[in-house]
């Protein structure tokens, strides 16, 4: 606005005025400032305006929609990680703008803000599209992730330790005496990616190397799920424990387990992640890695917050806990 005031010779608050289509100013004046700021690509930046004007309290929420597993908001995990943000900005007395973009187009994500509907936006999960997000951070776009905390990553999020989860439940089902624990997920999702590091890590630990076939690639839909353990299940003796990245692959996994005649947890042993509200209430009972959800929303806010005060972003993980049910069985099984 500086520049333009300079060239055209008037002062800035000239060029506030007349971009802004307030105040009366001359024709002649009023065209050059417009010619100069098409010339120059100049924008206002309505967000800004916004916060400067004490008018835009609203906060927008993306939740990105992947079209093969067709994810709907509904799910349980969703419904209450937005709450929790729901409740944290109601507290702060902002509103919540709830919106979906591609999995693919996390970029779209920054919409809103960029036609000053929001002071900033939260956006669940990383998709697997790290880059496109340290691109928008490397814009100074103000956002925050729920997600993975990646080595060298620019943009702010908050996560679960999910190393440390997948640890839990993976030490749960060796310390149970189960010994061919298969992994269900996508590893090329950055918290998936990390949930394995922890399974690989337990079995390290207990200097056991599992089998590489026993990783199972598979998303949230229960055709995959379903497709997987029908195709792994019947070799090579099967495996005693399964390990699932989410709790819905978790169930979709135990139903497929029955379809083959396979009782849980006197066959094999199941744990989840997330504990979804659902999980305590699944027959039977499902064991699961627990994330503090309601300290999630907080938090995340929190970290937007701070961001539009002039913080740099930061990473922030949360720690995991385990939930212990009837699906992973209540007492040890002899080691083989």
């Amino acid at each position: 606005m500086e520049d333009i005031a300079r060239m055209a010779g008037v002062s800035r608050s000239t060029v506030s005025r007349v971009l802004s289509g307030t105040g009366r100013i001359g024709e002649e004046t009023r065209k050059r400032i417009t010619e100069l700021a098409k010339t120059s690509n100049y924008s206002i930046d309505a967000s800004a305006r916004n916060l400067r004007l004490n008018q835009n309290r609203t906060i927008s929420v993306v939740v990105p929609y992947d079209p093969v597993e067709q994810l709907p908001l509904s799910e349980p995990f969703f419904l209450t990680l937005i709450g929790s943000i729901a409740d944290a900005l109601t507290a702060c007395g902002m509103d919540m703008l709830l919106s979906r973009v591609s999995a693919d187009r996390l970029d779209l994500a920054a919409e809103a803000y960029k036609g000053g509907r929001c002071l900033g936006f939260i956006l669940i999960g990383q998709w697997g599209h790290h880059d496109q997000l340290t691109a928008m951070a490397v814009q100074g776009l103000p956002f925050v992730v729920w997600g993975a905390r990646l080595p060298g990553q620019l943009y702010g999020s908050v996560g679960g330790d999910d190393v440390q989860g997948g640890f839990l439940a993976t030490s749960h089902l060796l310390d149970a005496g189960v010994r061919r624990i298969a992994f269900l997920g996508d590893t090329a999702l950055p918290e998936i990616s990390q949930r394995h590091t922890g399974y690989l890590q337990a079995h390290h630990a207990r200097g056991l190397i599992p089998a590489a076939d026993l990783t199972l690639a598979a998303n949230q839909s229960r055709e995959s799920v379903v497709a997987a353990i029908a195709e792994r299940y019947p070799r090579d003796g099967g495996f005693d424990g399964i390990f699932a990245s989410t709790d819905p692959m978790a169930m979709n996994a135990i139903g497929a387990l029955a379809a083959l005649g396979k009782k849980v947890p006197d066959d094999v042993r199941v744990i989840g992640y997330d504990d979804i509200i659902t999980a305590s209430n699944f027959q039977p009972p499902l064991s699961s890695v627990r994330t503090p959800m309601i300290d999630a929303g907080k938090a995340l806010v929190d970290s937007l917050l701070a961001q539009l005060s002039g913080t740099p972003p930061r990473q922030l993980q949360l720690a995991s806990s385990l939930v212990i049910r009837e699906s992973s069985g209540s007492g040890p099984r002899a080691a083989s």
